[in-house]
């Protein structure tokens, strides 16, 4: 056996990368398989990720046309690919993409620092073959698609963030990640706003996924992501906060947030602050030390007995009084 493959629960399983070569997948087909459902994944007992099934492995090996069948799924191009596939001009299919009829599914910055959106082969290839879009395909554009696009309407961001979401929400497994999953497309300001309570915020951020990696953090990719990730449409931003609302609302009731633990006081119990530093409070009697101590420090400077003590020197007296010695 492997030493990526471990037993999760009595059931085998295997890293991603051990699961992308039994599978006959690069590691982005396979990622993207996850992504789109097609390879069902479990969650690492031991906190190391997402692992993959032997029975899932062994159901997609026995799967008829494998690995054809799933690399066909998940095979993705660019704009150009994309325009030859249907059959039309590169500058057409950046049109239907930004009109939202064509939906990316992955991004990433080329060497220019350019936006390079991703499409599915097998959903483009669907779209031109469907007699609904003929027109779309060959005619001149409607005046109404027109009149958006001169506008500046660019929807392949905001489509993409839907398609992500709805892969973040399958792999969550707790109403806290679902709650973070509806998070992480609203600006932290949003958050804050929505959810009051620190320890709440703060557990909801932990559930909260990051963008997917593209360059190092803090580089113009890793920004880029960052920038796709966030929802900017008004409306778009109303329905994530919603949906956020009542995700938390039900991570509540199944989970409190975790809070500090605190030791209860009573009000009898409490002792004003000056007495921790030594001073009594206003209008209260002065500490006495005790009498075994007052003995202590008398056992060490006696105190003589009354009929030991020295006599009083009695002043003479004169005829005008007691004098001055």
């Amino acid at each position: 056996m492997s030493v990526d493959t471990i037993t999760t629960s009595q059931r085998p399983s295997c890293a991603p990368s051990r699961a992308a070569r039994e599978l006959k997948l690069k590691r982005g087909e396979f990622d993207l398989a996850v992504h789109l459902g097609y390879i069902q994944t479990v969650p690492d007992e031991g906190g190391g990720g997402r692992r993959v099934t032997r029975s899932e492995i062994d159901r997609l090996s026995a799967h008829e046309g494998f690995p054809e069948f799933l690399r066909t799924r998940v095979t993705a191009v660019g704009t150009t690919e994309g325009a030859a596939l249907m059959e039309v001009s590169p500058g057409r299919f950046t049109r239907l993409a930004r009109l939202g009829l064509v939906v990316p599914v992955s991004f990433y910055l080329n060497r220019y620092r350019a936006m390079v959106w991703r499409y599915l082969a097998e959903e483009l290839r669907e779209f031109a073959a469907d007699e609904k879009n003929t027109r779309l395909l060959t005619a001149r554009m409607p005046e109404g698609m027109r009149g958006q696009l001169d506008a500046g309407l660019d929807l392949r961001a905001r489509n993409w963030r839907g398609r992500h979401l709805g892969f973040l929400l399958r792999q969550a497994g707790d109403p806290w990640e679902k709650a973070g999953a509806v998070a992480a497309f609203l600006d932290p300001l949003q958050i804050a706003e929505l959810v009051i309570d620190p320890y709440e915020r703060s557990h909801l951020n932990r559930f909260r996924p990051r963008p997917p990696a593209h360059g190092t953090p803090g580089s113009p990719a890793a920004h880029l992501a960052e920038r796709i990730m966030t929802a900017d449409a008004p409306d778009e931003i109303g329905w994530l906060r919603a949906d956020l609302l009542r995700a938390v609302e039900e991570a509540r009731e199944h989970r409190p947030a975790p809070r500090p633990a605190t030791k209860q006081v009573h009000a009898t119990e409490r002792v004003p602050a000056a007495a921790h530093h030594g001073r009594p409070l206003p209008g209260q009697p002065q500490p006495q030390p005790p009498r075994k101590l007052l003995g202590w420090l008398r056992r060490g400077n006696p105190r003589p007995a009354r009929h030991e003590r020295p006599a009083r020197r009695e002043r003479p007296v004169g005829p005008e009084g007691p004098t001055r010695p």
